[in-house]
This record gives C-alpha cells, sequence and structure tokens, in this order.
C-alpha cells in the first residue's frame, strides 16, 4: 500500500504547488500535469501488481478521531479493477490538459485547475482503496466537490454556473441517500468496517439481516450509487455538466468517474448478503430503458459534448443490464449466468473508458481546432485533423460494439449470459426466456441506434464539405494532445485483442462479488473464449481486407494522372456546402418514429411568394426528466422553503436558542430521557 499512498501524496503535493504557482500559468500547467502523471504511475504500480497476481494487499489502518470511522485502506482485485482504470485514465487526459489548458494561460490561472484535477483523482483511487464506511463517505463527497470547481472553470458563462449548480445538487441527493445507507449499515453492525459488512453478507452470520432491511438497502445504494453512475432518470447532471467542463475533465468524468457508482454498488452488493430475484429484474430494467433512452436522446442533440454525455448514459445502462443478469443468475444458483453477466458489465467499465475518454478528447481537439461543437457548423475536418479524425472514427466503432474492436467484446460476454438463461433450468421457463428476449432484444436495439447515432456524428462532422469558414480553416491540435487520442485509439484494438488476459484479469474480482471459488469463475469464462475469438479473427479478417483493398487501389492510381473536373451538370457544376445533410436530417427518420419519447419540437420558416429569399428548419429536443421530474420537484421544495423564511430573521438571539433545542433534542434522543 505504500507506493498507492505515495502516488496519493504526489498528486495532492503537486496540486497544491500547481495553486501555489498560479500567477504564472505555465510553470503552473507543467507541474500540475507532471505531478498527475508522476503521481497516478506511482499508484499505479501496486495496482497492476494486484491485477496480474489476484491477490489482495495487505490492509493499512490508523486510527481516526470519528465516530465509526478509521483510516483503512486495501487493495483486492475489485478495487484494483476500477484504480487501473482510474489511474491510467488519469495519466492520458492530464498530458492532453496540458495542452488543452495552454491556450488558457493568458486569462485564467491555471493553478487551481489542476489543484481539482489532481484531487479528483486522488479521491476516485481513495473511494476504491477505502475500507470503512466513513472514510468512504469523505473521499465521495472530496470526488464531488473537486469535480464541481472543474465543472465550472468557466464560471464566467451563465450556462456554466448553471450546470455547476445543477450537477451539484445531484451529487449531493445521491450523497445524502448514500450516508443513510452506511447509517442503517452502522445501526445494524455496530462499525463500518468493510471487513464487518461483509461477513453479515453470509448467510451463517449470526447477525444477518432480515431480507425487508437489505432491500431498503439495495434501494438506497441503487439512488445513491446511480446518481453518480447516471442512471436514468437520475442522469440529468451528465449532459449539463460535460459539456461544460474543460475536455480532459469530461473524459476523465464520464470515462472513469461515473464508474465509481458502479463500483460502489458491486462493493454494496457484498454486505447485503444472497439477492432477491427483484432485484435483478429491476436493474435489468434499469439497463434498458437507461440504455435505450440514452443513446435516443444522444441521437437528437446537435452539440458534440453533450451527445457523447448521453451516450454516456447509455453504456452504464449496458453495464447495469449485465450486472441485472449476473443477479439474476447469482438468485438462481447459475454459476455461468452470474459469470457471464457480471463478467461483461466489469469488462465494459474497462472498455468504456477507453473509448469514451478518446471520444470526449477527440471532442476537446474539434473545439480546440474549429472553435465550436455544434454539428451544423462542422464538416470537412479530416482532410483538416486526418489523426484526429482517425482516432475519433475507431473510437466510433468501439462504441457501436463492433467487432475487432473492445466495445464489443464485453457487449458479446453479456449476449452469451442471456443466450445462457435459456437453457438455465435453474430459472423457470417464462423467467429465463423474458431475461433473454429483454437483454438480446434491448442489446440490438442500442447496438443498432448507437450505429445511427455515430455514423451522423463521424459524416456530419468529418466527411463532406465545411459548413463554416470556421470548419474551413480548422487546424489540427498539438502532439500533447494527439498522443493521448491515438493511445486510446490503439487501446481500442489492443484490449479486444488482450481480452485472455483481460478476463483472467478480471477473474478474481468476480470472486469477490460472487463469493465464488476462482476456479468456478475460470471454469466459467472459458466456453466464452472461443466463439468471442473467433468473431474477432473474423472481424480483424474483414479489416485487413478492406485495409489491403485500399492500398491496392492508392498503388494503381499512384502511376495514373489524376484530374479534378466539373460534375455532370444537370442544373448546377457543383454542389454547396449548404446542399449536404444536417444532423438533423441524417437522423430525422429514426428521430420521427420515437417523436413520443423524444418530444422533439420543431420550427419552420417555409418559404413564400415566387422568389423566396430564405427559408429555414431546426428542431429543439428537452430532456423530460430535467424539464418535467426534476425542475418541478425543485421549484415545489423552494415554494415549500420559501414559506418558512419567517424563521430567519436576522436576530442572533434567537439563532442561539434553534442550536440550543436542537442539541437538547439530540441529547433526549440519544439518552431517551
Amino acid at each position: 500500500m505504500g507506493p498507492l499512498l505515495l502516488g496519493l501524496a504526489v498528486l495532492s503535493g503537486g496540486g497544491l504547488l500547481a495553486l501555489f504557482l498560479g500567477r504564472w500559468s505555465r510553470w503552473a500547467n507543467a507541474i500540475g500535469a507532471g505531478s498527475a502523471v508522476a503521481g497516478s504511475g506511482i499508484a499505479l504500480l501496486p495496482v497492476l501488481g494486484v491485477l496480474v497476481s489476484g491477490r489482495s494487499l495487505p490492509e493499512l489502518s490508523w486510527a481516526w478521531s470519528v465516530p465509526l470511522g478509521s483510516f483503512t485502506v486495501g487493495l483486492d482485485p475489485l478495487s484494483a479493477w476500477f484504480a487501473a482504470a482510474i489511474l491510467g485514465l488519469a495519466i492520458l487526459a492530464a498530458v492532453y490538459g496540458a495542452g488543452y489548458l495552454a491556450h488558457y494561460a493568458d486569462r485564467k490561472s491555471l493553478g487551481p485547475p489542476w489543484l481539482f484535477y489532481n484531487l479528483l483523482v486522488a479521491a476516485m483511487v481513495l473511494v476504491v482503496a477505502a475500507r470503512n464506511g466513513m472514510l468512504f463517505l469523505v473521499a465521495w463527497e472530496g470526488m464531488a466537490l473537486a469535480s464541481y470547481f472543474l465543472v465550472t472553470f468557466e464560471d464566467e458563462q451563465q450556462r456554466v454556473r448553471e450546470a455547476g449548480r445543477i450537477y451539484l445538487i445531484a451529487s449531493h441527493l445521491g450523497a445524502a441517500c448514500l450516508l443513510l445507507f452506511f447509517a442503517l449499515l452502522a445501526s445494524h453492525a455496530g462499525s463500518l468496517d468493510f471487513s464487518l459488512l461483509a461477513a453479515l453478507a453470509r448467510p451463517q452470520a449470526a447477525a444477518s439481516m432480515s431480507d425487508t432491511l437489505a432491500g431498503v438497502l439495495f434501494l438506497l445504494a441503487l439512488v445513491g450509487f446511480g446518481a453518480k453512475a447516471g442512471f436514468m432518470p437520475l442522469h440529468v447532471w451528465l449532459p449539463e455538466a460535460h459539456p461544460a467542463a474543460p475536455s480532459h475533465v469530461s473524459a476523465l468524468m464520464s470515462g472513469v468517474m461515473i464508474k465509481t457508482g458502479i463500483y460502489g454498488l458491486l462493493r454494496a452488493l457484498t454486505f447485503l448478503g444472497p439477492p432477491p430475484a427483484w432485484w435483478g429484474w429491476l436493474l435489468v430494467a434499469i439497463g434498458l430503458s437507461s440504455g435505450v433512452l440514452g443513446v435516443l436522446f444522444a441521437l437528437a442533440q446537435h452539440d458534440l459534448k453533450r451527445l457523447l454525455a448521453y451516450s454516456s448514459v447509455e453504456n452504464i445502462g449496458i453495464i447495469a443490464l449485465g450486472l441485472g443478469v449476473g443477479l439474476l443468475g447469482l438468485h438462481a444458483g447459475s454459476p455461468a449466468l452470474a459469470v457471464l453477466g457480471f463478467g461483461g458489465g466489469l469488462l465494459h467499465v474497462l472498455n468504456h473508458a477507453i473509448f469514451k475518454g478518446l471520444l470526449f478528447l477527440g471532442a476537446g481537439a474539434v473545439l480546440h481546432g474549429a472553435g465550436t461543437l455544434q454539428l451544423d457548423r462542422l464538416g470537412g475536418l479530416l482532410k483538416r485533423m486526418p489523426l484526429t479524425g482517425a482516432a475519433f472514427f475507431a473510437g466510433a466503432v468501439a462504441i457501436c460494439g463492433l467487432p475487432p474492436l473492445n466495445g464489443f467484446v464485453s457487449e458479446f460476454l453479456i449476449y452469451l449470459g442471456a443466450f445462457q438463461a435459456f437453457r438455465e433450468t435453474s430459472l423457470s421457463t417464462s423467467a429465463g426466456s423474458v431475461l433473454a428476449l429483454a437483454t438480446i432484444g434491448g442489446l440490438a436495439l442500442i447496438g443498432g441506434l448507437a450505429a445511427a447515432c455515430f455514423t451522423k456524428v463521424v459524416g456530419i462532422a468529418f466527411l463532406g464539405e465545411p459548413r463554416t469558414k470556421a470548419a474551413a480553416e480548422a487546424r489540427a491540435p498539438g502532439w500533447r494532445m494527439v498522443g493521448p487520442m491515438l493511445v486510446l485509439a490503439a487501446g481500442c484494438p489492443l484490449a479486444a485483442g488482450a481480452v485472455g488476459p483481460l478476463l483472467a484479469a478480471v477473474g478474481p474480482a468476480l470472486a469477490i462479488v460472487l463469493d465464488q471459488p476462482a476456479e468456478v469463475i475460470a471454469d466459467s469464462l472459458a466456453p466464452a473464449l472461443s466463439p468471442l475469438n473467433a468473431v474477432l479473427m473474423v472481424g480483424a479478417v474483414l479489416i485487413g481486407l478492406i485495409v489491403l483493398l485500399a492500398a491496392l487501389r492508392m498503388g494503381l492510381l499512384r502511376s495514373r494522372e489524376v484530374r479534378d473536373t466539373v460534375t455532370w451538370d444537370c442544373g448546377y457544376a457543383a454542389p454547396a456546402a449548404r446542399m449536404q445533410y444536417t444532423a438533423t436530417s441524417f437522423v430525422q427518420p429514426i428521430t420521427d418514429f420515437f417523436a413520443p419519447v423524444l418530444r422533439v419540437r420543431k420550427q419552420f420558416h417555409e418559404p413564400s411568394g415566387l422568389f423566396p429569399d430564405q427559408a429555414s428548419a431546426s428542431t429543439h429536443h428537452e430532456d423530460v426528466f430535467l424539464s418535467g421530474l426534476f425542475s418541478r420537484s425543485y421549484d415545489g421544495i423552494c415554494w415549500v422553503l420559501s414559506k418558512l423564511n419567517w424563521l430567519q430573521h436576522g436576530r442572533l438571539n434567537f439563532y442561539v436558542l434553534y442550536i440550543a433545542l436542537t442539541l437538547v433534542a439530540l441529547l433526549v434522543w440519544q439518552f431517551g430521557l
């Protein structure tokens, strides 16, 4: 544990030094990024050791004068799986951030963003390493606050301040549920040490909890951790915060920070004992709704980062779907079903970190080069930013779940779990059929809609002709921004090719979640490798043939004279940029089909007269959960609280009286007077 804590110390110390040098922004930028890379790299060493060996590191514990609290940290394979994704992406995002933030050096102090970046990375690692509930909550709150200050980096803009407010409210609503979750656990177990809480989950435990209490705790964990993960309808902060934050921060938040919610939910399951079937069905329903609605909302977006934020909701839905399948397998006593479901979900945690981190970094490069993220103001960027375009294309293929890239691998395991449900005699015939059909149909629909969504993004932004002068004059970013994108782009096929070692690494983490021997996990994963490798091989061969044909075409044309000429006129000599598909028109058949769900508002200015001078059409999509459920709830709460303004009148003697009455009430409650 020593190198892990040393890495956290380097992160914190480097951030503080960058803050101290804030007036000298270039120095702060270099020291902040350097300490982020160095601290994350040092902390990554023991993490990789745990993943390779499959054995936990001994816990370190220090006394802490906080009720039920102790500074206890540890690193087991489940924590290491998430920590590896966090630290790996943090290193690449820090290098990218050094280039991205350099453009702000003349008008902003870069000390604060690097302080909060380093604190965010340290807090995320501490979240997965904490072995005491009180320490976990402190790290959780530190993670929320650090990311809030990063989201509001450009707080001179009203939309950024609003996004920060929504994010902070959503974070603290989730934290309130987690506070109640750990309070109930402490009242039942008398401790918040994870080792004692995990002992309660064993059926033979003398103080095992009732089914009712376990169900209440599961719901609290689902809401508390789901708010951070972005489960529908708790996702409302994602499409607001991600477009507001700097792109390397968006990559870190979407790629790994929301996964701390998945980690927390998995860790909570190890405290709650054998799951009833309704836990699994609820997660399957959440996964399907988050996946389908997330990608539908993404389809309707015009802003690239907002689109990617909704796509994160979709991928979190895929992870939740895998966890739901795993819980149903655990309930039915089917190791194969449980391993495939949880294994697919955990593998998607890593895969999503790779390709979503890449896509957000690519969006930042587009913003840097063209000055906008509005898809209808882009076009033709592939010619002007070839490396960015190629890397973004790799991430787009991966996120669509197409072989032979890594997004396909994790989804394929969940597909296999669904087919396994058909074969399970431990599941009733109807239950197994419903699970299989819901999972297969849901994943197929999500994959098809994702392919349409990212075909739109690549086609509108990178292909065709520039739609604006800014797009025509777009410039490629420097090596500090391009390098991390190329590394992540290479990671998409490499992670798919290394599926065998990755499954071996995720096995010990599954053993902790499922409380099963490692041999059972390995035996359940082994049959999946053969069909998986076969599909990956076919995909790799097809990609190889395409590359070979492209190279052959280039070779044949190299010796021929190539001339430019006009098109076959038929009314015009060459198409103008305005004649291209827009982001709206490209997906209009799909959005029209799902219009009752999307509630897209259309505005038309139709041509009129014999010689119309202008005409226009525009669409606008509002998130019904934000504008309806949450906004109205927030307005209602504010109205109720406004009726209590008479309590806050500015007279200090009454405030002292309130404190005294509260202390008396607490003493009465504590001692039962």
